[in-house]
């Protein structure tokens, strides 16, 4: 295992026992490649061709009042596998946010939970007064990925292959980009979303396949709301506004306090893709907060969606935790009990309904990405900590009517979101003979592993039709990374038609 080590950034970060700066969240400051990472048990399937991204909330400098896991520095990791070997590297994100504070060698901005006025410079986002992080979700369109803020930041722009810093999508809108904007490779458009706190409260936009701003509409809400990620299908986008968001009376005093409103149903705006806000078709159904979805299609006159349904979107406080009660309350999936769920809008006859798809507290669910847009069978969602904003294990659920699969990790072991990668040329030889269609569950789940019990951090791979058993191979990685949020998977093949799409324009 070669490791290069880039030049070491500027921290001011000191060691600290806060929950979310140490532990399997202690910072990782060191970027580093390594050319091949040392297999310590099993073997990288040949069958795996693509490059693992994931985002990390990273923070570089010491805080300058509360800090909560959602303030750090945006941190890409990465793997590449190819013909039973994988590579890795990391490497910060180089917004205009981290390269101010590198030149001051300090903290600029104040974090999600301190007053207004802690930043030392104006911030951005929907909030307004935060840095600009780029921390919470990656994704990979038109060959290059971008990193998002789930406050409605800059979309930065990063290559999937080397991690170097590209600059500001040049297509951002003035009110930013959220996170989880959502890639249709079918037709190469990329969808996104954002919200303000000024009218009309939400935005719509498409973003073609040559990186363009290609449709960019309002989307009209009551007044500021907080959405997280959104949907799509072949021929609908869908939106949401939900009963969580800004006390308004707090909020004229530039508190940015999170309630629940009692009597404020759920609300979905399907749009069609390249829809006018006319056009929208909005559906009721009951109040909760929904952070993921996982999936979207048409059946029929239906458009069903299926994500994590809140059963107590207001949780209480953990009071073992002291002065971080209210936070490790917010970030812990068994305070808000979020369970898999079911919507489907009619739009013959304008009505919703819902069903419960597993009463698990389960976040974090990926499918097989060649059925996005499509019915699927299979969601693997990731469970937590109690009490803590930790992966420890995986359930495979089956809509089909089989029984779950479960796998917990060891204990002091923690994941990363994991993405279902399907079997290169993915089939079993028995279903191949016989003519049958490919297994859905025929591939991997590719992710990060942190071993609190020994200091260090692994690639994993487990195989997506038995996660029971457990990962069946893993390799080290050069240092222990700090825990994160989001990732995303995107194949060698896709990226070289990007890249010659890419060609194809310029000779154009």
């Amino acid at each position: 295992m070669q490791i290069t080590r880039q030049p070491p950034v500027k921290t001011s970060l000191q060691p600290s026992n806060h929950p979310y700066l140490s532990g399997a969240w202690t910072p990782c400051h060191e970027e580093v490649d390594v050319d091949e990472l040392e297999v310590i048990e099993g073997e990288i399937p040949a069958d795996i061709d693509g490059v693992y991204l994931r985002n990390t909330e990273n923070p570089v400098h010491q805080p300058l009042g509360r800090h909560h896991p959602f303030d750090g520095d945006a941190m890409i990791h990465q793997v590449s596998i190819s013909g039973g070997k994988a590579s890795y590297r990391n490497r910060f994100v180089r917004t205009a946010c981290f390269e101010a504070e590198q030149i001051a060698g300090a903290g600029l901005w104040g974090g999600l939970m301190d007053p207004h006025g802690t930043s030392k410079r104006p911030g951005f986002g929907a909030h307004g007064g935060l840095k600009d992080t780029g921390s919470t979700d990656i994704i990979v369109h038109a060959g290059v990925a971008y990193a998002t803020l789930y406050q409605c930041g800059e979309a930065w722009m990063v290559d999937p292959l080397t991690l170097d810093t590209l600059g500001k999508a040049p297509w951002g809108p003035l009110d930013g980009v959220s996170a989880h904007p959502k890639v249709d490779e079918a037709t190469g458009e990329c969808m996104f979303f954002n919200y303000s706190k000024h009218a009309p409260f939400m935005h719509y936009g498409v973003v073609d396949r040559s990186g363009a701003l290609a449709h960019y509409v309002p989307i009209p809400l009551p007044g500021p709301r907080l959405p997280h990620d959104m949907a799509i299908t072949k021929n609908w986008s869908i939106l949401n506004d939900m009963p969580l968001f800004w006390d308004a009376k707090l909020l004229e005093r530039n508190i940015h306090a999170a309630r629940i409103h009692d009597g404020v149903p759920t609300r979905f705006a399907l749009i069609p893709r390249h829809g006018q806000p006319e056009d929208i078709r909005w559906f009721e159904a009951s109040p909760t907060y929904v952070l993921h979805w996982t999936n979207a299609y048409e059946e029929g006159d239906e458009v069903i969606l299926e994500g994590y349904y809140q059963d107590k979107p207001m949780p209480d406080p953990i009071e073992e935790a002291g002065e971080y009660s209210h936070m490790m309350a917010y970030v812990d999936e068994h305070s808000f009990q979020c369970r898999f769920h079911r919507w489907r809008f009619n739009l013959a006859t304008g009505e919703t309904r819902e069903e419960r798809l597993s009463d698990r507290v389960v976040e974090f669910g990926m499918i097989n990405p060649n059925h996005l847009m499509k019915p699927n069978r299979y969601t693997w969602s990731t469970t937590s900590k109690p009490g803590w904003f930790l992966f420890n294990g995986y359930v495979r659920h089956d809509t089909g009517g089989g029984e779950d699969q479960v796998y917990t990790l060891p204990e002091g072991v923690f994941a990363s979101e994991s993405p279902m990668v399907p079997r290169k040329d993915a089939s079993s030889s028995r279903s191949e003979a016989v003519g049958q269609k490919r297994r859905e569950d025929d591939g991997y789940l590719v992710t990060f592993l942190i071993d609190e019990n020994t200091g260090t951090s692994e690639l994993a791979i487990l195989d997506a039709s038995d996660v029971t058993k457990g990962p069946i191979c893993r390799a080290a990685l050069p240092h222990k990374i700090s825990s994160g949020v989001h990732s995303t998977w995107v194949e060698h093949d896709q990226l070289r038609s990007d890249a010659a799409f890419k060609r194809s324009e310029l000779a154009a």
